[in-house]
């Protein structure tokens, strides 16, 4: 008889690749699936009779901004309580390093902390602080181009100059040496909003041959966003580089149900490129509060203000009217801030999520001090109402966002799927309970439905909630696979 660490009897297993589940046991040794097959023969120290409950690839969220909080709060129950074991951070343009700041970070480099959360100057002081810290998921990161920008350049509301971009080029290069999974750009942002396609274009130039990526968090997501597609095709396409555009949405009332064109254009250029996207399942955004986002019709929460701390919670509406001003110039008053935009129709974001190329992110702010929900419930709310009661999508298509199509997209490799020899990160759930229970108005809380979740064959999270143990490791850069 053979030995094992963790012996999981009888589980219906759903290995990444979109396939039927498949009634089997799993054996664990190290951070390893050493067996997978039915009636295995193994002894193991711990026994886990699955009894039919569903065992998949632990999920990937690959929109995240937890650069610091991986670091500064390793226990990352926020997301290992919805089975998430891997995160990618560096996304919209921002990410904790390499950065060298002169005061305070530009928005929306300030989502991840102020200046005190900023202790990396090269990616290779982050990668040793995240070995360090040990989180309880695994950390893949991207470069933020506004984080480079601002770095290297006197303001931020021009173009970069050639000794700027070159500048910023070396310091992508010694990321992407030290296993950075590629470039991010933020686009939308004023922060990075005066960069011209050419400045974006030379600083892709080592992304090719390194393998790596580039996503980006599109100039516009409103009424120009077809334009906003096109320049990240083309950058793609010129750079010879996969691209992955960030939480695909039609944003903006003016912009409701043009999903179908995006996806359009998404495909055709799917044609004669590498090119996909990600969305959360929700009908609101959040991040800082701009003022190009204030529109009367629609519903904006102020999650955070430092000038007024205390209107934290209250629509802009709200503050607008006690204060007897437009909205416009109250949400001036409350910067900087954080406000929850419910600006996206649902029939749209449903649409994008069930598209094939779409991949699962949360865009979790998990410094604001009242966060969107989707911080704690995106992966369940996928897998509980979009997928279980609502049918919009079957369980193993939903689980193949989540697992294998990010981590062939991302060079995560030995990761994403129920396979032999693979490192064992897995969630074992109830495919009839799991479902989020974090809203607008309460949103931190655990989602049900989660029974276990290990992460490199550690048994992080369980009914009983985290476990003193992390398992989680820093993940370089390894050989993208793209599934078209």
């Amino acid at each position: 008889m053979l030995n094992c660490d963790t012996l999981i009897r009888n589980a219906s297993i759903l290995d990444g690749s979109g396939a039927a589940p498949e009634l089997l046991d799993v054996a664990l040794r190290g951070d390893r699936i050493c067996e997978i097959g039915p009636s295995l023969d193994y002894s193991a120290k711990v026994i886990v009779e699955a009894k039919g409950l569903s065992l998949s690839p632990g999920f990937i969220d690959v929109h995240t901004h937890d650069d610091t909080s991986v670091i500064q709060t390793p226990t990352m129950l926020p997301k290992l309580s919805q089975g998430v074991t891997t995160v990618i951070v560096g996304n919209c343009g921002i990410s904790a390093s390499p950065v060298h700041l002169r005061g305070e970070p530009p928005d929306p480099m300030n989502l991840l902390g102020d200046a005190a959360a900023f202790h990396y100057p090269t990616f290779a002081a982050y990668v040793e602080a995240v070995s360090k810290a040990q989180p309880a998921v695994n950390v893949g990161a991207l470069i933020g181009h506004t984080s480079l920008r601002n770095n290297h350049m006197d303001r931020l509301d021009r173009v970069a100059t050639g000794d700027e971009i070159a500048a910023m080029r070396a310091q992508l290069q010694d990321a992407l040496d030290g296993g950075a999974l590629g470039l991010s750009s933020g686009l939308a942002y004023l922060s990075a909003n005066a960069a011209s396609t050419e400045e974006v274009l030379e600083l892709a130039q080592p992304l090719a041959a390194a393998g790596a990526i580039y996503t980006t968090h599109m100039r516009s997501e409103t009424e120009a966003i077809l334009d906003a597609m096109n320049e990240a095709f083309e950058i793609g396409r010129l750079s010879r580089i996969p691209v992955i555009i960030s939480h695909l949405k039609c944003a903006g009332i003016a912009n409701w149900g043009r999903s179908g064109e995006v996806l359009q254009a998404l495909e055709g250029a799917r044609d004669s490129q590498q090119v996909g996207c990600d969305c959360y399942p929700y009908a609101a955004g959040s991040s800082t509060l701009d003022l190009r986002q204030v529109d009367e019709r629609v519903e904006i929460t102020i999650t955070w203000s430092t000038p007024h701390p205390e209107m934290a919670g209250q629509s802009l509406a709200q503050i607008a009217a006690a204060w007897s001003l437009p909205q416009v110039e109250a949400a001036r008053r409350l910067q900087p801030a954080g406000a929850i935009y419910h600006s996206i129709s649902e029939q749209d974001m449903r649409r994008i999520l069930c598209h094939p190329a779409t991949m699962i992110g949360s865009d979790g702010l998990p410094n604001d001090p009242r966060p969107h929900p989707r911080l704690w419930g995106t992966f369940p709310r996928v897998l509980g109402r979009y997928s279980r009661e609502e049918k919009l999508l079957s369980l193993p298509a939903a689980i193949h966002k989540m697992t294998q199509m990010p981590a062939q997209r991302f060079g995560l490799e030995e990761r994403g799927m129920i396979r032999k020899g693979y490192f064992a990160d897995l969630v074992l759930f109830d495919p009839e309970k799991i479902k989020d229970t974090a809203t607008f108005t309460d949103p931190v809380r655990t989602s049900e439905g989660l029974v276990s979740v290990w992460v490199n064959g550690v048994l992080s999270y369980s009914t009983e909630g985290a476990t003193a143990e992390r398992g989680g490791r820093f993940l370089p850069r390894g050989k993208t696979s793209w599934l078209q």
